[in-house]
């Protein structure tokens, strides 16, 4: 092939990898300042919020995220995940799947008109289908009716479930799971009572 040819068609992909970097770039910079137009801070939401940490930055790149570098950083995250998730305070991993359910279905908390001193909701519906009862719900997540009676409740599974709701990047580092216990979304005992609402044979996931 001739070598003048070759040099051309390397100038021609180098000079539109670089257009594609430029107009990234000036993509980026629209839409970071369409984030500070379009929010503001205001109560206990600030703009904080908008900035993402590793873990979040690497997971919305889907380019960036296949690159060995990445993965390396992704495993490490995963690992550290996993290490900052505590057991229950009192050992016990249960609490009551009637308030469970409740915490599932509010999603409410966190957001500008609310407080510190009032408790979030889990707004798991959003994302799962959890009791037969219940026709509302998303599909972003795995349906998680009859989620006890199929898996039992041995300390695998009990520990298994209490690290998922705590932190799921533990397990998948782009999980679009939100990391409850990692953010203080919801307390120790909250969790507990999403915990029973899975597992409690009791509970109307399970029936």
């Amino acid at each position: 092939m001739n070598t003048t040819y070759l040099r051309h068609c390397t100038s021609a992909v180098l000079l539109a990898s670089l257009a594609l970097s430029v107009q990234a770039q000036t993509v980026d910079a629209k839409f970071d300042a369409m984030l500070k137009d379009g929010f503001r801070a205001e109560g206990i939401a600030g703009l904080d919020r908008l900035k993402q940490d590793q873990i979040q930055a690497i997971c919305s790149d889907t380019e960036l995220r296949q690159t060995p570098a990445a993965q390396k950083i992704l495993i490490e995250q995963q690992t550290k995940a996993m290490a900052e998730i505590k057991p229950p305070s009192d050992g016990k991993y249960l609490g009551s799947w009637k308030a469970g359910e409740a915490i599932a279905q509010s999603g409410r908390g966190a957001t500008w008109s609310d407080t510190t001193k009032a408790p979030n909701g889990g707004g798991c519906y959003n994302c799962h289908q959890i009791s037969k009862q219940e026709i509302s719900y998303g599909n972003i997540g795995p349906s998680l009716t009859g989620y006890g009676k199929a898996r039992g409740t041995s300390e695998a599974i009990l520990t298994y479930t209490w690290n998922r709701i705590n932190n799921s990047k533990a397990y998948n580092a782009c999980s679009n799971m939100p990391r409850m216990a990692h953010f203080n979304l919801l307390t120790e005992q909250q969790i507990k009572d999403v915990m029973a609402l899975l597992l409690d044979p009791e509970s109307p996931v399970n029936k």
